[in-house]
């Protein structure tokens, strides 16, 4: 790979690309463009944190896991963050089970050398606190959101989010899994994604879900999903949103 291709493949991550090129080139020879297959597991619970992954095009989701082997999401990570974030945060250890939901891409670093380059307290630094807001805003307004709106509201929101991470207007899921996703019954799901189907926002066939009226679903959706968006826009976007 050249140097101006691997600049431009590095760019797809969004928070490589907010980086100074200084701080890329001293993590340049240790980042890895590495295939993620769809249900791969990046991290068990537990799991000691060896590598960090910045996605470029493939999408994971973060779960919480009871010891009765029950489950819910509680983040979804594509191009504009990273995965591992728990190996700057003072515990070597995930607490969550994190695993491939769209295949793609991602750039992996080591753990040593990550933290060679975040611990100079440098840019990198201050990118990960701003990010690691931006991250919990998001869990924070899923739990409300699982525990307070509508399930066909939980559907739209988790649509968005997935929609803004992939390739394109479809997402490969089935109803079983987002019942997983979301943590509620699986003809919950069914009725909800249903109910869009029929007002002609989305098209759902055999495992994969075609996202026909963007406007539709963010006309439907709870306020949780605008203040997710807005977060990552100050994080990726508008720099002055929050100082660190």
């Amino acid at each position: 790979m050249s140097v101006n291709e691997f600049e431009h493949t590095l760019n797809l991550n969004l928070l490589l690309k907010s980086l100074p090129r200084d701080v890329l080139l001293r993590m340049g020879s240790g980042l890895e463009l590495v295939d993620l297959k769809m249900g791969q597991v990046l991290y068990e619970t537990s799991q000691i944190i060896s590598s960090v992954y910045f996605p470029t095009t493939a999408v994971a989701s973060m779960f919480c896991v009871l010891e009765n082997k029950d489950s819910a999401e509680i983040a979804i990570v594509g191009n504009e963050g990273m995965l591992g974030v728990f190996l700057f945060m003072s515990q070597h250890a995930s607490p969550s089970y994190t695993v491939v939901q769209a295949a793609g891409q991602a750039y992996r670093l080591d753990a040593s050398q990550f933290n060679s380059e975040f611990y100079r307290t440098g840019p990198l630094f201050k990118l990960m606190l701003r990010y690691i807001q931006a991250l919990i805003t998001q869990m924070t307004q899923n739990a409300v959101c699982n525990r307070h709106h509508s399930i066909d509201q939980q559907l739209c929101r988790w649509l968005l989010l997935s929609l803004d991470r992939a390739q394109g207007n479809e997402l490969v899921m089935t109803h079983e899994h987002i019942s997983a996703m979301l943590g509620v019954r699986r003809v919950g799901i069914t009725v909800a994604a249903g109910k869009l189907q029929a007002a002609g926002l989305i098209q759902y066939n055999r495992g994969k879900i075609l996202v026909l009226s963007r406007k539709g679903l963010e006309a439907r959706v709870c306020e949780c999903y605008p203040l997710v968006q807005r977060e990552f826009e100050c994080l990726l976007g508008n720099q002055s949103c929050h100082s660190v």
